[in-house]
């Protein structure tokens, strides 16, 4: 299914499209959330916060045209909501002042960066790629992706250990 489709379902009260949704972007909310109140907080509150954000998304379907921003707007504003219920300070964002001085030779040095550890990534053979990718980039649990991939836990570990090896050869050859 995809989103548009998920989306146009949910607008028609298809609680297996909102199923979809969260099995799509509970990775993606929970991160934002965690991001602003996991380190005051349980991760009890994290999951409170991020069912919250997609009842939000139940409740607003007619209106919603970007599930993923909206998810996303939802899930910043909730977990600030939730530090000012529990009486946190809530950290600094865009009033933070950056010390570091961006300049074209530091944009050029992280485009330089971004494109070596691009090309150690790609360069994993298969299915140690796949299973890289889908751990650090689609945030899947190595049980999900053992499952998934019909491969042994153990299998999945060992590749992914392999995988942070070569990338930090990789990456430390850049640095020298």
């Amino acid at each position: 299914m995809t989103e548009a489709d998920a989306l146009k379902k949910l607008k028609n009260g298809s609680e297996g499209a909102l199923e979809w949704f969260i099995e799509t972007y509970t990775p993606y909310v929970t991160t934002i959330i965690h991001n602003i109140i996991g380190h005051s907080m349980d991760m009890s509150d994290v999951e409170e916060v991020a069912a919250d954000v997609f009842y939000k998304l139940w409740e607003n379907a007619e209106t919603v045209h970007s599930p993923k921003g909206f998810l996303g707007t939802v899930a910043r504003n909730m977990a600030k909501n939730k530090c000012r219920q529990m009486g946190y300070d809530l950290p600094l964002e865009e009033e933070i002042l950056l010390v570091d001085e961006i300049t074209p030779e530091t944009e050029i040095e992280k485009k330089e960066l971004n494109r070596a550890v691009k090309l150690a990534v790609l360069g994993l053979p298969q299915p140690d790629k796949e299973i890289f990718l889908r751990f650090y980039y689609y945030c899947q649990t190595m049980d999900t992706i053992s499952e998934e991939m019909g491969i042994n836990l153990s299998t999945v570990k060992t590749k992914l250990r392999r995988g942070r090896i070569r990338l930090r050869s990789v990456l430390i050859q850049y640095i020298t």
